[in-house]
């Protein structure tokens, strides 16, 4: 290692990683700070309070809950602390976009975001909230303790660097070891006949992929597990193998980040992709004033031992965190996006370890008729990002998330009672709820309220890219998820009051 850092400096590195970094965390803190308060404020869809409330009545005390699902709202999680801790993490995300970062900045953002999706409940339970938060960590020993500059004193620990090739080493693998365990169509080249029509949230590009043909969608898979299951291994060769291994990282990243909108996962991933690069490569590509001020801060660099101790530490920490994520990948029963330690510190990861082979959309309908029937006009309400109405173009959103629209995704695959918080949503839609509809692109009543909610189940696949009609997609449908309800329905009430959001 020592060898390899004499040659290759990694100074380019840590300011493209840094710079990332900041972006994921400005678009992760800007899409919190919209939506937080529908989501789980007060008298958002999951209240934080009721979620805390009911950790501290399970553990016995509040001290035990903090212990057991850290997070900084246990002192105040009133709408307003919640408001100004996301704008917060927003505006101290941008100062590092901007160029500045230093350890005490970069642990303040992982303890803020550690704090919202340990209270984030459905909507954040997502692999890429606990791999920001892994990387979060490891920037925090990236750079120095004050020196926020762009290009400090302070060396870039190379040690540092390697725990992010060790990170994006399991990122990947785990993720092709999970679809060779999970689903056939990924050993027999097929997965990619489904995946874009199915996918959470497809984009304009995902119809243009869907119907390409099927020796296309073969090499694709084929792709796939060079990226993740080969290319991997190389990210700790000598330089000319691990460059080579970045690139096929970067190039696989590149290609989902364009087929589909899976919000800020893979400009996430990219950041620990970067630590296979050096400044011999980087300098090549980056602007000549910016490789010039990275060849100063070389000369002048002054190592730390106290930097150097804290490294060693991590290094540590890592080595002995890692064991249940090892094991994991090693084991036949392979868990996804887990966690083994309360402050997701070294996680295992994974995504599509099973591929849709149909798209099922849920479609929440109203009415002002007093009494539902056969010739009653039920309005759609229309999500802003998911499929809804066929002729409505799919939208670029990434890597920003319209959280709602991905739970529906999900819910869609099961029933309503799996999901309570869709028989929430119903109610507050059934009041007109400004919340719940500043989650939503549209409200089909904006006068007054509708009488009735209803929910139906749909199968929507992609229409043709040369359909006469111009719909994107054609759907059919399977039948009601939920049935109509009104606001004085007693069976609605008693279900609200039991998770107490009367």
């Amino acid at each position: 290692m020592r060898g390899d850092a004499g040659r290759a400096p990694y100074w380019l590195t840590r300011f493209v990683i840094l710079r990332l970094l900041g972006l994921v965390y400005f678009i992760a803190f800007l899409s919190l700070a919209q939506q937080v308060l529908p989501l789980i404020g007060a008298d958002g869809l999951l209240p934080a309070r009721l979620f805390l409330d009911r950790v501290q009545t399970h553990f016995g005390s509040a001290r035990a809950g903090f212990l057991q699902i850290p997070s900084l709202f246990w002192l105040d999680v009133s709408d307003g602390v919640l408001v100004t801790g996301a704008w917060v993490g927003t505006a101290l995300s941008l100062v590092v976009v901007l160029g500045f970062a230093n350890a005490v900045l970069l642990a303040m953002l992982w303890a803020l975001y550690l704090s919202f999706v340990h209270i984030g409940q459905d909507w954040y339970g997502y692999g890429w909230e606990i791999q920001l938060l892994e990387t979060g960590f490891l920037a925090v020993f990236l750079c120095p303790l004050l020196d926020g500059r762009p290009f400090p004193r302070r060396p870039p620990p190379v040690a540092v660097i390697w725990c992010f090739r060790w990170l994006i080493f399991r990122v990947m693998v785990g993720a092709g070891l999970i679809k060779l365990r999970g689903d056939p169509c990924w050993r027999n080249l097929t997965c990619l006949y489904y995946h874009y029509e199915t996918q959470p949230i497809p984009n304009p590009l995902s119809r243009r992929l869907h119907f390409m043909p099927r020796w296309f969608h073969r090499a694709g898979v084929v792709f796939n597990h060079v990226a993740e299951l080969g290319a991997p291994w190389f990210a700790f060769w000598p330089r000319l193998a691990r460059h080579a291994a970045g690139v096929v990282l970067l190039a696989f990243q590149l290609f989902l980040i364009a087929s589909g909108n899976l919000s800020f996962l893979n400009w996430l991933t990219i950041v620990p992709i970067l630590a296979c690069f050096d400044d011999t490569l980087l300098g090549r590509v980056l602007p000549r004033r910016l490789v010039a001020r990275a060849a100063r801060a070389a000369a002048e660099a002054e190592p730390s031992r106290a930097q150097q101790v804290a490294v060693a530490g991590l290094v540590a920490v890592v080595a002995v965190l890692s064991v249940a994520p090892v094991r994991n990948l090693l084991s036949p029963r392979q868990a996804m996006n887990t966690s083994f330690n309360r402050l997701d510190l070294v996680n295992t990861y994974g995504a599509f370890g099973s591929v849709g082979r149909e798209r099922r959309e849920v479609v929440f309908e109203g009415t002002r008729d007093a009494v539902p029937g056969d010739d009653t006009r039920w309005e759609p309400y229309e999500f802003k990002c998911k499929p809804g109405d066929p002729a409505r173009r799919p939208c670029v959103i990434a890597p920003y998330q319209y959280r709602i629209d991905w739970q529906i995704w999900f819910a869609a695959m099961s029933t309503a009672d799996r999901y309570p918080w869709t028989l929430h949503l119903l109610w507050k839609l059934l009041h007109n709820d400004p919340g719940a509809l500043s989650l939503l692109a549209t409200n089909p009543f904006p006068d007054a309220p509708p009488r009735w909610i209803r929910a139906r189940l749909f199968r929507y696949e992609f229409a043709p890219p040369d359909d006469p009609t111009g719909a994107w997609w054609k759907r059919t449908a399977l039948g009601p998820w939920i049935p109509p309800l009104s606001a004085d329905d007693p069976r609605l009430r008693r279900f609200l009051a039991m998770y107490g959001w009367s």
